[in-house]
């Protein structure tokens, strides 16, 4: 597949893991959880979601190859790093300017972050 039909489908199940996320995130914090561990139950949630369909439709290649191990274990590290830059920015954003402001900062530092894991994920994770 080429890089444009993957930054496309990258792109869709992006939009898709990061409204799951998002949504996770804005109900446990109305539930009164406090926004860390809520950005990263969403962002498991999320993770889960977008870990397979990245793996089975945007970077599976011709042969279709199953997920294996070693691609689980790439993306929890790369899914680790933006998952501690991302509870920062929401973090910060709520003790800045309350948890509103979290809930706008998140997608937006989210979408920063998937710039990083489309890179991770077509030269790393899924290789």
């Amino acid at each position: 597949m080429s890089i444009v039909k993957q930054g496309i489908s990258y792109g869709f199940v992006g939009v898709v893991q990061i409204g799951v996320d998002w949504l996770t995130f804005i109900g446990l914090t109305q539930l009164g959880i406090l926004t860390g561990p809520a950005n990263i139950t969403g962002r498991i949630v999320g993770a889960v979601l977008g870990f397979w369909l990245n793996g089975r439709f945007t970077f599976a290649g011709d042969d279709a190859r199953p997920l294996r191990p070693k691609h689980a274990m790439r993306f929890m590290v790369s899914w680790s790093l933006t998952t501690l830059l991302s509870t920062g920015a929401v973090m910060l954003a709520a003790h800045m300017d309350g948890l509103h402001m979290a809930w706008v900062v998140k997608p937006l530092a989210d979408l920063t972050l998937a710039a990083i894991g489309f890179a991770a994920s077509k030269y790393w994770i899924y290789k």
